[in-house]
């Protein structure tokens, strides 16, 4: 496939961005993650100001970059790295709000699928209902990784929504079905990986609570997320084996 990058949305070249890509929504806290996790970090990308760096942790190669917030978005970004710049897995680490009661704030989600509102799944024009889950592989990795460090983890389903503020107020419908959280990015990274033939993972910080009312600042989204990104950090050096 002849080499289509730089991309509109992307200003590196084929190269530059490792195999693993860690994507935080907040291109700040892609930023964080650059500077007080990997050695070496240089920015790739920051067209729109969606920072891309690449640098290494423990000596392999890694990349973090923001896909912004909602699924058109980082459709947009996980499209061009799986496809134009040879990117093999991504790692979604962001934040959901919890929907079930047990679910404290700060507890880390791995998402094993991704229910959604979103019509995403219609440009597949496909004659049913697609299921998006995570790679096997990644899954497993963060759950080891998690239980190795002592981090308070759950396994299941969230639901990616179209919406932040939605008149119907019924996001708790999903609670019946053992649904976990809901965030709004997993289930188009998991449709463009599967089309893709590429592997992704989200994982999520509990940080807000829809059941109790809790909720915790943007700044401390932004910096206060360190087990997510250890874990899926350790996701990414197994990753490198695949």
């Amino acid at each position: 496939m002849a080499d289509k990058t730089p991309t509109p949305h992307n200003s590196a070249v084929c190269g530059q961005f490792a195999k693993t890509v860690l994507m935080p929504g907040d291109p700040l806290r892609a930023k964080m993650i650059a500077e007080r996790f990997l050695d070496d970090a240089r920015l790739v990308n920051n067209v729109r100001g969606i920072g891309g760096y690449t640098g290494k942790y423990k000596g392999v190669p890694v990349s973090v970059m923001a896909s912004g917030m909602g699924m058109p978005s980082i459709g947009i970004y996980s499209y061009e790295l799986y496809n134009f710049y040879g990117v093999e897995n991504i790692i979604r680490v962001g934040s959901a709000g919890a929907i079930q009661k047990d679910l404290r704030l700060y507890d880390v989600v791995i998402a094993l699928g991704a229910c959604t509102d979103s019509n995403f799944a219609s440009q597949y024009a496909l004659p049913g209902t697609f299921a998006p889950t995570a790679s096997f592989e990644l899954l497993s990795e963060a759950v080891n990784a998690s239980k190795a460090s002592g981090t308070r983890y759950h396994v299941g389903n969230v639901v990616s929504s179209d919406r932040f503020y939605g008149d119907a107020g019924n996001t708790l419908d999903w609670t019946k079905m053992g649904v976990l959280a809901v965030e709004m990015e997993a289930a188009a990274l998991y449709m463009t990986a599967a089309r893709s033939g590429k592997r992704a993972l989200a994982i999520c910080t509990v940080s807000d609570s829809i059941v109790t009312g809790e909720v915790t600042s943007s700044k401390e989204r932004q910096e206060s997320f360190d087990d997510m990104i250890k874990i899926a950090l350790s996701v990414a050096l197994a990753a490198e084996k695949l």
